[in-house]
C-alpha cells in the first residue's frame, strides 16, 4: 500500500513547458505515472508528448479528471500556483521549486488549512510510490517495491538511503521528500501519521537535518502514538553555528537545533538514529527482522 500517491493517481504537470517541466515529465512518464494534463497559461491546446496542454489547472482538472500536480513554475508564481491547485480540489499538490519567498508560503500556509487537499514542499524532491506512481524528480530506478515508508527534509539524503536499503533487497512503500525550507505544506508527523495508518508500512525512516524542532516534535509523536517502528538519521554533525547550510531552514540558531541535540531527542524517545546514512539499512533491517 502507498501513501498520498498510487496507481490510482492521474497527475497534472504545472509549468510542462519549461526545462524542468519537459525534462522530468518525460521521467514521470517513463516511469509509468499516468501524467494525464499539463498547464502553461497562453499555450493551452499543444501537447508535450501526447500529453494535452492546457491553459488553467481548472479546466486541466474538469477534463481529465487529475486529482494531483507537480509544481515547476518559477518562484514568484509558486503560491499562486499553489493556490490553482487547490481552488481546483486536487488532493495532493507537490511544489517542487526552489526559493519560494518566505511570505508567500505564509499566505499559503493559512488557506491550506482550509482545505483537505496535502501540499508537499516548496523546495522538495516530491513523492514516489514504487511501482504505482512518480509525483517527483527522484531517480525512480533506485526504488523498490516494499513496506518501508521514508521521509526526508533532504532530497539526495533521501536517494541515498533508499538505494542503501534497495541495495539491501528492503524496499520501500512511499518516500516523501518534505523539503527544507522554514515553512513547508506538510511536517514529519503528518507524514508519519500516514506510515502507522497504512497497514502494510512495517518500519518508517525519517531523516532530518539541523535546523528549528521538528525532529523532536516528531520524536515526542512517535513516542506517543506510534506502534510502527522507527529509523531516523539526522544530517549536520559538523555544521557551523549561525550558517545556512543547504537547505534555507538548515541553520543552527541555538542548542535544540543542532544534530546532536536533535539525536539525543531521538534516542530518548526510543527511536533508533543511525550515525551515517549507510546505518540506516542496517537498523531498518533489524526492526523488520532481515539482519
Amino acid at each position: 500500500m502507498a501513501i498520498l500517491v498510487d496507481d490510482g493517481t492521474r497527475l497534472l504537470v504545472q509549468g510542462i513547458t519549461g526545462r524542468e517541466g519537459r525534462f522530468h515529465t518525460g521521467r514521470m512518464i517513463e516511469s509509468e505515472t499516468k501524467v494525464v494534463a499539463g498547464v502553461t497559461p497562453g499555450k493551452g491546446g499543444g501537447d508535450f508528448e501526447g500529453v494535452p496542454i492546457f491553459d488553467t489547472v481548472h479546466e486541466a482538472a474538469r477534463e481529465t479528471g487529475a486529482n494531483a500536480s507537480v509544481i515547476f513554475v518559477p518562484p514568484p508564481f509558486a503560491a499562486d500556483a499553489i493556490f490553482e491547485s487547490l481552488d481546483s480540489g486536487l488532493s495532493t499538490v507537490c511544489c517542487i521549486t526552489e526559493g519560494v519567498p518566505v511570505h508567500d508560503m505564509l499566505k499559503v500556509s493559512d488557506y491550506i488549512k482550509m482545505t483537505e487537499a496535502t501540499l508537499i514542499g516548496p523546495n522538495c524532491p516530491g513523492v514516489l510510490s514504487p511501482g504505482k506512481s512518480n509525483v517527483s524528480i527522484m531517480p525512480g530506478d533506485i526504488f523498490l517495491p516494499g513496506n518501508v515508508g521514508v521521509v526526508s527534509r533532504s532530497g539526495t539524503l533521501t536517494y541515498q538511503v533508499v538505494n542503501e536499503l534497495t541495495q539491501r533487497g528492503i524496499g520501500q512503500s512511499t518516500a516523501v521528500g518534505i523539503g527544507g525550507d522554514p515553512i513547508i505544506g506538510t511536517d514529519f508527523i503528518e507524514i508519519l501519521k500516514k506510515f502507522e495508518a497504512d497497514p502494510e508500512t512495517g518500519c518508517a525512516v525519517m531523516i532530518g537535518e539541523i535546523g528549528g524542532n521538528a525532529e523532536q516534535l516528531a520524536a515526542e509523536y512517535v513516542q506517543r502514538e506510534m506502534q510502527t517502528p522507527v529509523v531516523a538519521y539526522i544530517a549536520g554533525f559538523t555544521a557551523p553555528e549561525g550558517k545556512t547550510m543547504g537547505h534555507a531552514g538548515a541553520i543552527v540558531s541555538g542548542g535544540e537545533s543542532t544534530a546532536e541535540a536533535k539525536s539525543e531527542a531521538l534516542r530518548r524517545a526510543g527511536i533508533r538514529a543511525a550515525t551515517n546514512p549507510s546505518e540506516v539499512a542496517e537498523l531498518v533491517a533489524e526492526a523488520l527482522g532481515k539482519a
